[in-house]
């Protein structure tokens, strides 16, 4: 019988990596109430080319992000989802796949794309990915992941 790899605690606020981006150290809320994750991203839009295929353009973060450097970023695989919003509206949105690094380990889930700049944080890590990483939230605490990953260095 395979072993499970035991709980880690997060706290309710993380620094996380999305390596495939090439973001480091983006706020996030971890919000046990949200299934998926959520990212800020600007400028959404599919565009079609000649064959057909269609690809998701946007922006990710904003301007105060440290790390922001207004490249627009293209997405092959999307799904366009509803995703019920924290006062309960349903709002379609764009769901992408991403890599995110907690822990100094990568785990692949799903994110939807939305305008979160009247929000705190620009990432929103939810249910999804905390049962995936088997991860349990101490609300007392912050940037354990990140903490963790300083001093394994």
């Amino acid at each position: 019988m395979k072993q499970r790899a035991p709980k880690r605690t997060v706290g309710r606020r993380e620094l996380v990596d999305f390596p495939k981006f090439q973001l480091w150290g983006v706020e996030a809320k971890v919000d046990t109430g949200a299934y998926t994750g959520a990212i800020h991203c600007s400028n959404i839009h599919v565009e079609t080319d000649a064959a057909g295929r269609q690809r998701l353009h946007v922006q990710l973060l904003d301007p105060s992000h440290p790390n922001f450097d207004g490249s627009p970023m293209q997405f092959e695989e999307f799904t366009l989802r509803d995703i019920r919003s924290s006062n309960g509206e349903v709002q379609e949105r764009y769901v992408i796949r991403a890599s995110i690094r907690l822990f100094g380990e990568d785990f692949e889930t799903e994110f939807s794309l939305s305008d979160r700049s009247d929000m705190r944080y620009p990432v929103l890590l939810g249910r999804v990915l905390l049962r995936q990483a088997r991860l349990v939230v101490d609300v007392a605490r912050r940037n354990v992941s990140y903490k963790n990953q300083l001093a394994a260095r």
